[in-house]
């Protein structure tokens, strides 16, 4: 089991960069970053941070090929690849639909697995190749080329997935894995695994060379109590991306959650909040102490075959950005990620 920490770059660069560099020294497999507007720039800030680690990963988790061309996807990528000396890695699908609907996109009409499986031939072509020619339904070119050229022999782009089950099939069919985000049950990690597995199957893959990843929301501490607040006041921001199959396998019914995603809609994050009971955050996350964040990583999602735990790290500073609850005795980002290092990583050396 790998661990990777996701940063929503909206902190002080400066802090930023520090809990990379930490994140870096302490082990973790890669750091990620999501490919939206809403936040600082990742591809800037992994840039940066590119020259001050050694061994960290970097990447989007994810980027839309709705909002980015997958050609500038791949450059950026190669790019990345050569300024961290062959570390970057990068997870695409056709990204967060309530960014899109913010562009005036309506999500539906963009055949979104569609696209994402040609904007993956793409992305693969050009960091393969460095040209391309291409004559397909959403992307066409004519000799393409670019001197954005990866280190590594293959610079492993990965699908995201939520809704399923046709996205899980098409990561373990045509990518290096699949970041399945904002699931936290054993039901939810044997129907996505399973049809990873099937797509790596069909491909004559062997599964279990992919990474499957659990993108989680997270927030651990010595007081188990205070985590799970945190964990409560975002667990409805995000709750609000899960489409209705995806919450019924979490245990949550659409109906319960309805309310709150409303409020959140509206711009009432502070009802939202209030509206979001302690029993749904404790289904939607991986929160409280290491102790009880360690046993419902081994009973819910391990199982299942899932071998990276990628972990949205939800701090003080984080939920105060979002929501304005300033909740004291919340543990940081760097106190967290080294109790991730302390308690979970040494369970899977």
């Amino acid at each position: 089991m790998k661990f990777s920490y996701v940063l929503l770059p909206d902190y002080p660069l400066t802090d930023s960069l520090a809990s990379i560099r930490l994140a870096d020294e302490l082990g973790f497999h890669a750091c990620y970053a999501a490919d939206e507007t809403w936040h600082k720039d990742m591809w800037l800030l992994f840039a940066a941070a590119a020259g001050q680690t050694s061994r960290i990963r970097f990447g989007p988790s994810l980027s839309s090929v709705v909002l980015r061309e997958p050609t500038l996807i791949a450059q950026s990528l190669a790019t990345l690849d050569e300024l961290s000396g062959g570390r970057a890695e990068g997870v695409i699908s056709s990204g967060n639909f309530g960014l899109l609907a913010q562009y005036g996109i309506d999500w539906a009409g963009q055949r979104p697995l569609s696209r994402t499986k040609e904007a993956l031939h793409v992305i693969r072509t050009l960091l393969d190749e460095g040209t391309l020619t291409y004559d397909g339904e959403f992307f066409r070119y004519d000799g393409l080329f670019t001197f954005a050229r990866p280190v590594q022999d293959h610079l492993p782009v990965k699908l995201g997935a939520m809704r399923g089950p046709r996205s899980f099939e098409a990561a373990g069919e045509l990518s290096d894995g699949c970041h399945h985000a904002l699931s936290y049950t054993r039901e939810a990690y044997d129907y996505a695994v399973g049809r990873i597995r099937a797509g790596a199957e069909r491909a004559g893959k062997d599964w279990r060379s992919l990474d499957i990843g659990a993108w989680v929301v997270f927030a651990t501490g010595p007081d188990g109590a205070k985590a799970k607040e945190a964990a409560r006041s975002m667990v409805g921001i995000y709750a609000s991306a899960m489409p209705e199959e995806q919450l019924r396998r979490n245990g949550v019914d659409p109906a319960e959650l309805k309310p709150v995603i409303d409020a959140i809609g509206a711009g009432d994050l502070a009802r939202g909040i209030e509206l979001t009971s302690p029993e749904v955050a404790e289904k939607l996350s991986v929160s409280g102490t290491p102790e009880e964040c360690l046993e419902k990583i081994r009973r819910e999602i391990e199982p299942s075959g899932v071998n990276h735990m990628i972990c949205a790290v939800t701090d003080r500073a984080l939920v105060r950005a979002f929501t304005g609850r300033d909740l004291e005795g919340v543990a940081d980002v760097d106190t967290q990620l080294r109790l991730i290092h302390d308690h979970l990583m040494p369970v899977w050396e």
